[in-house]
């Protein structure tokens, strides 16, 4: 089972009088950068939040955020009488060195810094909620990674089964391409030679014949594509070594398409190269 890197979750719970909504997005990264926004009401729970999502989410560039806001009805804030009598007090003084009094409202007051405060719910109450909705969100980000990640496997694995049948292409050309260069190679001789050394000939051609095989490159490739197709089924993370194992297969495209003596191997070799590439892109939304 493959989870994809790209997904996006939220959640919502009513405490007290607050409304916590909480915002999951992740990306593709090649390692894990998670970035968290708390107002600093709620940043108390910025540890658990770190551990949780560390736990659940391996890989991805993935942000967090947490907000809150107050709900209509009830009691919305506290006065703080304390700061009230203060200001009271240093305005009586200021209108004292003052020529004209000053006037103001009680909504004046209200608007000072400091006046209004929020009524406090209990920071264990708050923590779990916090958490039981935070768990929720990832929960449904995991979901939608699942989801994304059996479509991704569906596309690498159609790019597989190419791949392999462009190797079987490859092995049935070899002989023909073989044949086809000692045929060219003995016709110039011919034309230059009148009495080649057919003993010297036929070691040149065993070793334009070695250099020419590409058996190797394509051993090498068949193993790789069945090592994707078996990554693909594993429930760990594998984005890395996917991401590895096209590095491989890219080179031995690299190769087949160096070795090459023939326009259809040439174009095999191209094909190879595209297929690889697709996969990769595919491949860096993986986890």
């Amino acid at each position: 089972m493959i989870k994809s890197m790209t997904a996006f979750a939220d959640g919502e719970i009513v405490v007290d009088n607050l409304s916590i909504l909480c915002e999951l997005r992740s990306v593709n990264h090649r390692y894990s950068d998670l970035s968290v926004k708390l107002p600093d009401r709620l940043r108390f729970v910025e540890s658990d939040v770190r551990r949780l999502i560390g736990e659940k989410l391996k890989r991805g560039k993935i942000e967090c955020c947490l907000s809150y806001k107050r709900q209509n009805g009830g009691q919305a804030f506290a006065v703080n009488e304390d700061m009230v009598e203060k200001l009271l007090d240093a305005t009586q003084r200021i209108e004292a060195l003052m020529q004209a009094p000053l006037g103001f409202s009680a909504l004046d007051v209200l608007a000072f810094p400091g006046v209004q405060q929020d009524t406090e719910t209990d920071r264990e109450v708050l923590r779990e909620h916090i958490i039981n909705l935070l768990e929720s969100s990832i929960t449904k980000m995991l979901e939608t990674r699942v989801r994304e990640g059996a479509q991704l496997a569906i596309l690498i694995n159609e790019r597989c089964e190419k791949i392999l049948q462009l190797v079987v292409s490859a092995r049935e050309r070899l002989p023909v391409v073989l044949n086809l260069v000692r045929s060219k190679l003995l016709a110039r001789i011919e034309e230059v030679v009148a009495q080649p050394d057919n003993d010297r000939l036929e070691q040149e051609l065993v070793l334009l014949a070695q250099k020419l095989d590409v058996d190797e490159e394509l051993d090498r490739l068949q193993t790789h594509v069945t090592e994707v197709q078996r990554a693909l089924k594993q429930p760990e993370p594998i984005g890395r070594r996917l991401d590895f194992l096209m590095q491989e297969m890219n080179r031995e495209a690299n190769t087949l398409g160096s070795k090459s003596a023939d326009r259809e191997m040439t174009q095999i070799s191209i094909d190879l190269k595209v297929l690889i590439e697709q996969m990769r892109e595919q491949i860096q939304n993986i986890e």
